[in-house]
């Protein structure tokens, strides 16, 4: 599981608004050196992104939160977003230009026919499995009762 860190900056009904720092979860990725969100993110300066998730752990405004998403959940998103579209472009293309004898503008026709199908596909999938793509919020990360120090305990 892909877990990050973020501040609870909106409550509305059932789900709440989670404020995250794109910059933060490059550090605990495990394929950070050759990922393309790290450079993303150091280009946009770690800006901060707001996520919708279901509160289930009943988390206020202003609480530090624990955000995670599978990573099963992650490569199949990614594959459904990028990789479908992009085969059925290619493919589309290939039958186009074959059908039509060598024409490159039905293999035009045919990219562009593959690649608007991959999206519409791609987003029925989304639709039918839609929690399962979704981040969700795991905890509210709360200081322990030991660690902090009584003001009677100061000298």
């Amino acid at each position: 599981m892909i877990t990050e860190s973020g501040k609870v900056v909106a409550v509305t009904g059932e789900h709440a608004w989670v404020q995250t720092i794109r910059a933060n979860a490059c550090q605990s990725c495990s394929a950070r050196n050759g990922c393309g969100q790290k450079v993303l993110a150091a280009a946009t300066g770690g800006r901060a992104n707001q996520v919708r998730v279901f509160n289930s752990v009943n988390a206020c405004v202003g609480e530090e939160v624990t955000l995670g998403i599978d990573e099963s959940a992650l490569l199949v998103a990614s594959l459904l977003v990028y990789a479908l579209p992009l085969l059925l472009m290619v493919m589309a293309s290939m039958i186009g230009h074959y059908l039509f004898a060598g024409s490159d503008f039905a293999a035009m026709l045919g990219a562009a026919a593959g690649l608007a199908s991959g999206f519409l596909i791609s987003r029925q999938i989304q639709r039918r499995n839609a929690g399962s793509y979704e981040p969700r919020l795991l905890r509210v990360n709360r200081i322990p009762a030991g660690m902090v120090a009584h003001s009677d305990s100061l000298t």
